[in-house]
């Protein structure tokens, strides 16, 4: 991820994937149509996008307060989440999973969801992020089964 500024001095967070990365065409495209489709206060907004030839890169809004794995697995930082901003993290990713799979018009499965995709806002509001590996059905399935094994 690199931090950049536009030109109205917004923060923004550049997410360049790697010439190298397993992430292929296919899992950018889904990335970019899943999360353009989704606005919710929980999940991170994106901004932009870039395809030309192998570069491939996503524009998002800046979290200035990374991700909630480095307040977890940092004994220093993670002094600074008391019970009440843990409770509010919590609900948080709950309120956007249960947008993912109740409440959007697209129904939406992460499939990736891990601490470190928990990012947080300036006011530690706690956005879901890296939708590569999300599938969506239609609004009236409650379940399916996926063929292929995906995330960390």
């Amino acid at each position: 991820m690199f931090q950049g500024v536009l030109e109205d001095r917004k923060e923004i967070a550049v997410k360049r994937l790697a010439k190298t990365s397993t992430q292929g065409v296919q899992e950018f495209i889904n990335e970019v149509i899943s999360i353009s489709k989704l606005q919710h206060r929980n999940l991170v907004k994106l901004l932009g996008y870039c395809i030309e030839g192998a570069e491939k890169m996503l524009i998002y809004e800046y979290m200035p307060n990374k991700g909630l794995d480095s307040y977890i697995f940092d004994k220093t930082q993670s002094g600074l989440l008391d019970w009440p901003a843990r409770y509010n993290i919590i609900n948080g990713i709950a309120r956007g999973l249960l947008y993912l799979h109740q409440d959007s018009r697209l129904r939406i499965i992460h499939r990736d969801l891990k601490v470190s995709i928990i990012l947080l806002d300036k006011n530690m509001k706690s956005k879901i992020s890296d939708f590569g590996t999300a599938r969506s059905f239609d609004g009236n399935q409650t379940e399916a089964n996926t063929n292929r094994v995906v995330g960390t």
